[in-house]
């Protein structure tokens, strides 16, 4: 009975000589709005349908005025609030060395997106962002700052990106957590965050 290498070595002495490059996949984007304001406001339709909201800031830039109007009816006086963002303070500092347990009383965590897919209504976030990656699903409530700018087309080009393919950790959030069962009722939170608010704020 022959043995294992004895058999893989026949596979390779005897493997076709033929070249064969991967096939030019398009990105499927022919489509899309080629201008900013026509991109942002896919996104916004794709994200408001996914059950999302895009909370425009009063003034030109956000502030914690604009989360809590946003989230008036969700937060309390004692909410904790886990922020990675200089422009909306919170009061919960989250580190690195932070365990994912030590993040289950968080109400709302404040984040910025690496960019957004309007094909999905998605926002990316790498390490970078997160910090302790458990957060942006332990989290009771999301608030998202989105720059416009960094607004793709789709995930074809989303996987283009240098920011996507070097990061050590990477995740899409399309809108917040939900599920329906076999009668089609749909529960928002089920298993994650239970309400996506996304602020534009350039980068």
């Amino acid at each position: 009975m022959r043995g294992r290498n004895e058999i893989l070595a026949d596979i390779r002495a005897n493997k076709p000589t033929f070249s064969a490059p991967a096939p030019n996949v398009p990105n499927y984007d022919e489509s899309y709005p080629k201008d900013n304001a026509g991109l942002k406001a896919r996104f916004i339709e794709v994200l408001e349908k996914m059950g999302g909201v895009w909370a425009e800031p009063e003034a030109q830039e956000p502030s914690a005025d604009t989360m809590r109007r946003a989230l008036a009816d969700k937060l309390t006086a004692n909410s904790i609030i886990a922020s990675n963002v200089a422009a909306i303070p919170g009061n919960r500092r989250l580190r690195a060395h932070d365990t994912p347990a030590s993040l289950h009383d968080v109400d709302v965590a404040v984040l910025r997106a690496r960019f957004g897919v309007a094909e999905t209504g998605s926002v990316c976030f790498t390490e970078a962002e997160l910090t302790v990656n458990a957060v942006a699903y332990l989290a009771q409530h999301l608030v998202v700052l989105l720059d416009p700018a960094t607004i793709e087309t789709n995930l074809h080009r989303a996987y283009q990106r240098d920011d996507y393919r070097n990061a050590r950790y990477t995740v899409f959030h399309t809108g917040p957590s939900a599920t329906a069962d076999i009668e089609g009722v749909l529960v928002r939170g089920a298993q994650g965050v239970r309400s996506l608010t996304i602020i534009p704020a350039r980068g």
